[in-house]
């Protein structure tokens, strides 16, 4: 055979072709399926992407703008009750709360089917006046409330409460109107005091229908916002040939098609919210009018003037300033609550775009792909992990989470029904914290005064607390663990029982017991003084004695685990390193900086910094034993936050506090590790 023939394939050659195995591509023609078919796969994940991120967008979008029209419609059915409770309220206090002049206002107060109003006077325990249908032959008004009737009564003595305690303290803390749903949420019942003189002489009540039924949004924006950009876009991957450039194309319709039912859905808030001033503006003008009639019909004072815009108020019966006294809208309150929801809605549409894009950009870059073939691939592996990771999330991750979105809000223990979004204060918590330097200031005797609320100064002392205390836990640690390394040391197990003790028993014992030790006058601290000669010390009365009785308790505690830590590296030590040190000569303090130290670093580097982390967030020690006295000069940044939280009752505040100490401590830990690489692998 030549040695230019060219040699032949064994399926040329006349030799069986294996199954399964494909012809040679010289017999079949050039295949095109691969390619061909990554093309359509990377395109119909570019439509898939963009199918499922605006379809889910505007859907919830949808449901946003709809949830706020129901609550505007709640808005309104409430802010017309309370109109037409405090108008007859404000009538009734003309009227002197008693008589036959209330009696006629409340018969000649307008009314809507299904809605009802009585008056209760304080002076005898009487129902004055009342419109209800149970109130009728002998029980109508006037008379004497029954003892089933109680309740009518006892909340008349909540709402006079609440105005006296808002009134001594100056501000406006509990609530001067009740409301509650009765009848399955069928129906409102509101309650408002009756004053007369400066003094709460009685109540008046009114039941309305609660039915609420908001305004339901279209559904031919979503339609539109969701076809068209889908159909510009299936145009558009067929025509364009680089998968980055589809995606980008695919991005930019996305917005396209939420932005233009952004715009609709602000137009459609903007809308109803002037619907619902125009139906308020409407109840109040109405009232005004007959309040008016009444007044001059019945003799009622018209001292002071009838202003019907202060009906239009809250829970604490302040005006809410959105109506003239006239009752008229007022344009420019109108405009600032106007742009307040926009702004609102536009935050939250913003979010949408943001996980929308997100979604996008995972299904049309193929990372939705790798993923799942990933999870098929190692299924087993994820289905153990997945209880781990559930846990996680629920107990760790959404906690996190919730907590920095809590510290953007200035939510506290009054407001917390509130949406969040009604709340959002942005960074103003974070600069509060940490734009406040006046930590100490110069008194009138050139002494120095500190502010021991302020960040700085708490942050000062905590490290100064971190770092004394993890000083003496290594220092005593290493010590009794190098004293409990010594060969053929009798009764060791003896030793290591009776150190790793103050370790072994809850901290939170240890706190009590060592707080009882330093107490003035029945502390075995002081007897022990006083055996000497010397004086009891009120250990708790200076800042300095304070810290003292803290960092005893905390470094009993803390040598234990730097004990057990450094033990164990020392014990893995070749013990022919150390005969080799000695036949070159080394004396003991040169064993131990060339040999020890370094055999104990990867063991003991870890550890300080397990012990900075505790240590920085050692709650129960400074909260227990000192509890931040004197005067909150002891405190740490944990417990000021806790504080903050529960006795201070500034929930955002307290959130942005911890989110700072996390970063703090993220940011120690990441330069520590870098510093000492005692983590990583060799």
């Amino acid at each position: 055979m030549s040695q230019n023939a060219p040699q032949q394939s064994p399926s040329q050659a006349g030799a069986p072709t294996p199954a399964g195995t494909p012809l040679n591509n010289a017999a079949t023609g050039p295949s095109t399926a691969g390619p061909s078919g990554r093309a359509g796969g990377h395109r119909g994940r570019v439509l898939v992407g963009l199918a499922l991120a605006l379809g889910v967008s505007l859907l919830l979008a949808h449901g946003l703008l709809a949830r706020a029209n129901q609550e505007r419609a709640a808005e309104r059915e409430q802010r017309t009750a309370a109109v037409s409770l405090l108008g007859l309220a404000d009538l009734v206090q003309r009227a002197g709360g008693t008589g036959d002049a209330v009696r006629a206002v409340v018969a000649g107060w307008p009314g809507v089917p299904g809605s009802a109003v009585r008056v209760i006077a304080f002076s005898g325990i009487r129902l004055e006046a009342s419109t209800f249908p149970q109130d009728t032959g002998e029980k109508a008004a006037p008379r004497k409330l029954s003892r089933d009737e109680k309740p009518l009564y006892d909340r008349g003595q909540r709402l006079r409460a609440a105005v006296e305690t808002n009134r001594e303290e100056g501000g406006a803390r509990k609530q001067e109107v009740e409301s509650e749903l009765l009848d399955a949420g069928a129906s409102r019942l509101l309650s408002a005091p009756v004053e007369v003189d400066g003094q709460v002489v009685g109540s008046v009540e009114s039941l309305t229908p609660a039915v609420v039924k908001g305004a339901a949004p279209s559904w031919t924006p979503v339609l539109l916002a969701f076809l068209l950009p889908l159909a510009a876009c299936a145009a558009a991957v067929f025509a364009l040939s680089r998968q980055g450039v589809r995606v980008a194309v695919a991005a930019a319709l996305f917005l396209a098609g939420l932005g233009g039912y952004t715009v609709y859905s602000l137009r459609a808030l903007d809308a109803e919210l002037r619907a619902t001033e125009n139906a308020v503006s409407a109840e109040l003008r109405t009232r005004g009018e007959k309040a008016q009639a009444l007044i001059a019909a019945n003799n009622l004072k018209a001292d002071p003037a009838l202003k019907p815009g202060a009906w239009d108020a809250d829970m604490m019966r302040r005006p809410l300033g959105r109506l003239t006294d006239s009752g008229a809208p007022d344009a420019d309150k109108l405009a600032a609550a106007g742009a307040q929801v926009r702004g609102n809605a536009g935050k939250a549409l913003g979010a949408l775009g943001v996980l929308g894009l997100a979604v996008l950009l995972f299904i049309g870059l193929g990372a939705l792909h790798r993923a799942v073939r990933t999870t098929v691939e190692y299924r087993q592996a994820y289905a153990y992990i997945a209880p781990a990771m559930v846990g996680m999330v629920v107990l760790v991750f959404f906690p996190f989470a919730y907590g920095i979105t809590l510290s953007f809000t200035d939510a506290n223990l009054y407001n917390s029904s509130q949406p969040l979004s009604e709340l959002w204060v942005g960074f103003r918590n974070y600069a509060d914290i940490l734009g406040d330097f006046s930590f100490a200031k110069t008194a009138a005797d050139g002494s120095w005064v500190f502010n021991y609320l302020n960040f700085y100064y708490t942050l000062l002392f905590t490290i100064v607390w971190t770092v004394t205390n993890v000083t003496i836990g290594v220092t005593v640690g290493l010590l009794l663990a190098l004293a409990l390394n010594v060969p053929k040391l009798k009764m060791r197990p003896v030793y290591r029982v009776l150190l790793i003790l103050p370790w072994a028993m809850p901290n939170y014992i240890t706190a009590l017991i060592w707080k009882g030790m330093f107490h003035q006058q029945f502390g075995v601290v002081n007897h022990v003084i006083r055996m000497f000669g010397g004086e009891g010390l009120a250990w708790f009365d200076s800042p300095f004695t304070s810290f003292f009785t803290a960092l005893a308790t905390n470094g009993w505690l803390s040598f234990p685990f730097m004990m057990v830590v450094s033990l164990g590296a020392l014990q893995s030590i070749p013990g022919e390193l150390y005969e080799a040190a000695r036949v070159d000569g080394a004396n003991r303090w040169q064993q131990f900086t060339a040999i020890t130290l370094p055999a104990l670093k990867p063991a003991l580097v870890p550890a300080v910094i397990l012990s900075v982390v505790w240590t920085f967030n050692m709650f129960n020690i400074i909260f227990l034993v000192t509890g931040g006295d004197p005067g909150g000069s002891t405190e740490i940044l944990v417990t000021q936050a806790y504080k903050f939280a529960f006795e201070r009752y500034r929930h955002g505040y307290a959130a942005a506090y911890s989110t700072v100490i996390f970063g703090i401590l993220l940011l120690y830990s990441m330069v520590q590790n870098r510093m000492s690489r005692a983590t990583e692998a060799a």
